[in-house]
C-alpha cells in the first residue's frame, strides 16, 4: 500500500536553491537534476525502505537515497514518507534533521 508523500518546507526550499544554483551554468542540466530528484522521491511512497539508514543519526526511520551527488533525506512512518531535506553529499548534515 502506498504511503502519503509529504515535502517539508525545508526540502522544497533546498530543491529550489539547487535548481537556481545549477541554472546559473545550465538551465538544461538544472531541469534534469530537479526531474531526477523528483522522480526518485516519488518512488518512496511505494518503496519507502529502498534507501539506507542515514549513518549520522543511526535512526532506522530516517533514511536517504541519492540523486546525482544529492542526498534525499526522508523519514518513514506507518502512514507517510516525509522528505526532510536535500543536501549535497559533500555538505555536513544539519543536526536539526534529527527527530
Amino acid at each position: 500500500m502506498a504511503r502519503l508523500l509529504i515535502w517539508s518546507r525545508r526540502a522544497s526550499e533546498d530543491l529550489a536553491e539547487i535548481a537556481a544554483y545549477i541554472a546559473q551554468d545550465s538551465r538544461v542540466y538544472s531541469t534534469s537534476v530537479v526531474r531526477t530528484i523528483l522522480k526518485k522521491a516519488s518512488m518512496l511512497s511505494e518503496f519507502p525502505m529502498i534507501g539506507r539508514m542515514v549513518p549520522e543519526f543511526g535512526d532506522p526511520s530516517l533514511r536517504e537515497i541519492f540523486a546525482y551527488s544529492y542526498r534525499i533525506i526522508y523519514k518513514v512512518d506507518s502512514a507517510q514518507v516525509s522528505i526532510a531535506a536535500i543536501v549535497h553529499g559533500k555538505r555536513n548534515l544539519d543536526i536539526s534533521l534529527k527527530p
